[in-house]
């Protein structure tokens, strides 16, 4: 086996000695270090290269921190005003998944790059970490290179704000395949329009 092949198998333990020691050093790290800052390298080489790193010019690693749990509705004192059926304030859940929306404050931190993938790297009580892998398409190194260059289209601007990524995809149910998943291409939204609204001719 190679290197990374031994790395992978180290981070599907982690409940072993070794990597609880290892986990514990680096939230400690992290939380002393800004929200989203830029890491010199990967925090977890196997898992960025399977997701399309390379160490090379026009690849960046930003490392940011998401705080855990659900999504309090922001009202005052808790008080909604509406109707009964809306006066949840405490156990709402957020739509997208908390990875989707380090991608999201890492492309807004850093709005020249675009956002690749994303990878978990630590958790403590309070955040969630994660490894944000971005691309610099005006570097000639990745407008030549014929794997990547498709990230330097204008379609894939601030592509993790629109459900592009792979975090986001999932969010929007897009893993799932088949019958049971008709409902969700190419969006909810327009499924739902295109069954929905009715289209009339001005001239027939």
């Amino acid at each position: 086996m190679g290197c990374y092949k031994y790395l992978e198998e180290l981070w599907k333990k982690k409940q072993s000695d070794v990597m609880k020691f290892i986990q514990r050093v680096r939230t400690w790290e992290y939380r002393q270090l800004p929200v989203t800052h830029r890491a010199t390298q990967p925090s977890r080489p196997d898992k960025a290269r399977r997701l399309g790193y390379k160490a090379k010019e026009g690849y960046v690693i930003y490392r940011t921190r998401v705080r855990r749990g659900g999504r309090k509705r922001p009202v005052p004192k808790g008080r909604v005003n509406g109707k009964p059926a809306s006066v949840g304030v405490n156990e709402l859940k957020f739509t997208r998944n908390l990875r989707s929306l380090a991608e999201e404050r890492c492309g807004r931190k850093v709005g020249g790059l675009r956002v690749l993938n994303s990878y978990w790297v630590a958790q403590d009580s309070t955040y969630k970490y994660y490894e944000v892998i971005m691309v610099d398409q005006t570097k000639a190194t990745i407008r030549e290179d014929g794997k990547i260059n498709w990230i330097c289209m204008p379609a894939h601007k601030h592509r993790e704000m629109r459900g592009l990524t792979s975090a986001g995809m999932k969010s929007r149910g897009l893993r799932v395949k088949g019958h049971l998943n008709n409902k969700t291409r190419p969006s909810r939204r327009a499924n739902y329009r295109r069954r929905n609204v009715v289209k009339v001719w001005r001239y027939k």
